[in-house]
């Protein structure tokens, strides 16, 4: 099935860590000024949003619900749908939203399978899409309709990746989606045989912590299985000491 391209972004310690720690949500204080205060370049950073959109025509983030939503945290309940249910495992894609005129649509989606992020932030010209499963709580899926929030179902239980991002191109013309998820989502990502470049920022601190979220979570490497090459595209580092590495994966 086409896919679109698919780009990882992420910024790291030095030991590979993605946050201080495993409840840590870096979109929120106090952990974004700590965060912010080891990743911040000193001189100009590069926008990986920018430069996958004049090179691929990105118009796509993708992100991990766990970068939302802290891990154990209730949301506010939902309210109970009754009735029929069957429509709302359906693809949610309202023409009026989906079918703009231009500039190009820009879409933030979210992977949440098990139906935790309350949609009440602007996003500002971005649209927010959600990727779901056969099994998300129809609760949720109602809610996300009444919200006017689009939606693709991909997956029985935990959403089928590939699948999504075939969607997403078919059914959205997405050509580059931007990862600037999480360890667990990225992982996810790598095993799944769907990354096709990655930049790379490693800054001069070290967080440490056995359980701590690091670039690429996940199952761990098959025995015999070997780990996926990369190919150095670019390498610079800055006054401040931040690396920045930028890498492709080769075709196999």
């Amino acid at each position: 099935m086409e896919r679109p391209r698919v780009v990882v972004s992420v910024g790291a310690s030095a030991d590979g860590k993605v946050a201080l720690t495993r409840r840590d949500i870096l979109m929120l204080e106090p952990s974004r000024t700590l965060w912010n205060a080891i990743t911040s370049p000193a001189d100009q950073p590069v926008d990986v949003i920018e430069t996958v959109r004049r090179q691929y025509d990105c118009n796509a983030i993708l992100e991990g619900s766990g970068s939302l939503v802290r891990e154990g945290e209730e949301p506010p309940a939902l309210p109970v749908t009754t009735g029929e249910v069957e429509q709302l495992y359906t693809d949610f894609l309202p023409p009026h939203i989906v079918e703009q005129p231009s500039p190009p649509h820009m879409w933030f989606t979210a992977v949440d399978s098990r139906g935790r992020v309350r949609w009440t932030e602007d996003h500002g010209d971005w649209d927010c899409l959600v990727l779901v499963t056969r099994s998300t709580p129809a609760d949720y899926l109602a809610y996300l309709r009444r919200q006017q929030v689009c939606y693709l179902v991909a997956g029985e239980d935990r959403v089928d990746l590939a699948a999504a991002l075939a969607k997403m191109s078919t059914l959205m013309g997405i050509r580059c989606v931007l990862s600037t998820a999480g360890g667990g989502l990225n992982g996810a990502l790598l095993r799944a045989g769907l990354i096709d470049e990655l930049y790379l920022s490693i800054s001069p601190a070290l967080v440490g912590g056995a359980d701590t979220p690091s670039v690429l979570d996940g199952p761990p490497l098959e025995v015999g299985a070997s780990p996926t090459p990369l190919r150095l595209l670019s390498c610079r580092v800055d006054a401040g000491g931040i690396l920045f590495l930028h890498y492709e994966v080769p075709a196999q």
